[in-house]
């Protein structure tokens, strides 16, 4: 069981154990460490968002990787998808991504990439957790003074993240007289997405592009659109398009207002896809918390579709493994591996902006592809995380949801990966009732788990 990372890299409150300088220390340490094991180059590429605790936990990482004889390169404020593209493009040992996501500007956290540009498996990223909290972590770094690494900064990071994705979409169409309204969530695609899109010639307006370091995701970006919705119907504009405070999730607003969900964009491209014969398997990857109607989209596309764990690098493993070229989750993680080796919103925004070229239809008419069925999600803090399967009052009320839904519905309860949350998930065709499900499970959830001194023996 994994002590420090959670479902996407360690999180948490900034400053507060596991998210320390002490721990970026130890990451850095522990990552020259992996590379040398792997005989992989030594030069680490490092990227941030915007918060404000940021730059110390940057230093503390870069002190690590100093120390253990490793070469720091510094690609500064950059979405998270840059970092994995720089450190594959550099032939970097590794790459570190201080970021939390779309989480609040009081919490940050560390994600990692390998030499080739993708999220660790379970397997190396085990490997790295032992060597963080080895007792001879500090050994790692026990150098002379001449054999101590560098620094490096890599002053155009953004300028080639922005061409490399350029490069992605085909020259041929143009969004010339297209109205992009952009929400950059004060965070880390406040750069490259404005100039991205006026290097594509969009008609394009940006908001949420002045960060302060305690503005990041607040009240904007993929995870609140409602100031995005105003305005794509204030301007008219054919499309909004908002990323969350790291810019790996892409949310898509329509020319009326409406919010697409991740799933919603992924049947799109699917589409997109498989009409230009380059959806390679005639798959799409996606994981457990995608909505009923995905799956009910994709089959009247004739489109196979499977399922995996929570998580990206869940998604890209098996997509790696099964020879896929799309996939995702409906948070609006997608993947697109003949481009790019991990989820990215900008990237993801022209894809889905080709498609609406290529399919001739606008983003309202597309989003029809799929019915969303009714889900409801409600987050019930806890205490302590045992196995689900050994709460019998647990198994017993979601088995009696399951069974009272039958087919016409469905029932996921799972534990955040990244917070102290047991997540419930109830879909099916009425609003009322799904939302009742839900709350009946939590009950249960809140009885059994919200107290770490529980002494019920049925919760081991």
């Amino acid at each position: 069981m994994a002590k420090l990372f959670g479902t996407d890299g360690i999180r948490g409150l900034a400053n507060q154990d596991p998210v320390t300088p002490e721990t970026g220390l130890r990451l850095g340490r522990a990552i020259v460490c992996f590379c040398k094991e792997r005989g992989n180059n030594l030069g680490i590429v490092i990227g941030r968002d915007t918060r404000k605790s940021g730059r110390m936990l940057e230093y503390s990482v870069i002190s690590g990787i100093i120390s253990a004889g490793g070469n720091s390169l510094q690609a500064g404020v950059v979405p998270t998808p840059a970092v994995a593209y720089l450190t594959k493009k550099l032939a970097a040992g590794a790459g570190i991504v201080i970021s939390a996501s779309h989480n609040p500007h009081e919490y940050n956290g560390f994600k990692i990439f390998t030499n080739e540009g993708y999220k660790p498996f379970d397997n190396l990223e085990l490997r790295i957790e032992a060597l963080m909290l080895s007792p001879d972590n500090l050994s790692f770094s026990q150098k002379r003074s001449a054999d101590l690494g560098s620094v490096e900064v890599l002053n155009k990071a953004v300028e080639e993240y922005v061409s490399f994705l350029r490069n992605t979409f085909p020259k041929k169409i143009s969004l010339k007289g297209v109205k992009v309204v952009l929400d950059c969530a004060n965070g880390a695609t406040y750069q490259a997405g404005p100039a991205l899109f006026t290097m594509l010639d969009a008609d394009t307006q940006a908001l949420f592009v002045h960060p302060d370091g305690k503005n990041i995701n607040q009240d904007c970006g993929s995870e609140h659109p409602e100031a995005l919705k105003q305005k794509v119907l204030e301007t008219g504009a054919d499309i909004g398009l908002a990323f969350d405070g790291d810019g790996d999730r892409l949310t898509a607003v329509d020319e009326r207002g409406n919010v697409l969900t991740g799933d919603q964009i992924l049947t799109i491209c699917a589409k997109m896809l498989k009409k230009q014969g380059r959806l390679k398997e005639n798959l799409v990857v996606s994981t457990v918390m995608s909505n009923m109607g995905f799956r009910v989209a994709l089959k009247d596309l004739d489109i196979k579709q499977i399922s995996t764990p929570v998580g990206d690098r869940h998604v890209v493993e098996e997509m790696k493994a099964r020879h896929a070229v799309l996939g995702g989750e409906n948070s609006g993680h997608i993947i697109f591996l003949n481009h790019h080796t991990t989820g990215d919103g900008l990237l993801s925004a022209l894809q889905l902006l080709f498609a609406i070229k290529d399919l001739e239809q606008p983003i309202s008419k597309l989003s029809d592809l799929m019915t969303v069925f009714p889900q409801t999600l409600i987050n019930v803090p806890v205490k302590i995380k045992p196995d689900i399967s050994r709460v019998p009052e647990l198994i017993r009320i979601i088995k009696k949801v399951e069974k009272e839904l039958g087919e016409k519905g469905r029932v996921l309860v799972r534990y955040s990966g990244t917070e102290p949350l047991c997540r419930v998930m109830v879909e099916g065709e009425k609003k009322e009732e799904i939302e009742a499900y839900a709350n009946e499970i939590g009950q249960v959830v809140r009885s059994k788990l919200a107290h770490s001194n529980s002494s019920d023996s049925s919760v081991g």
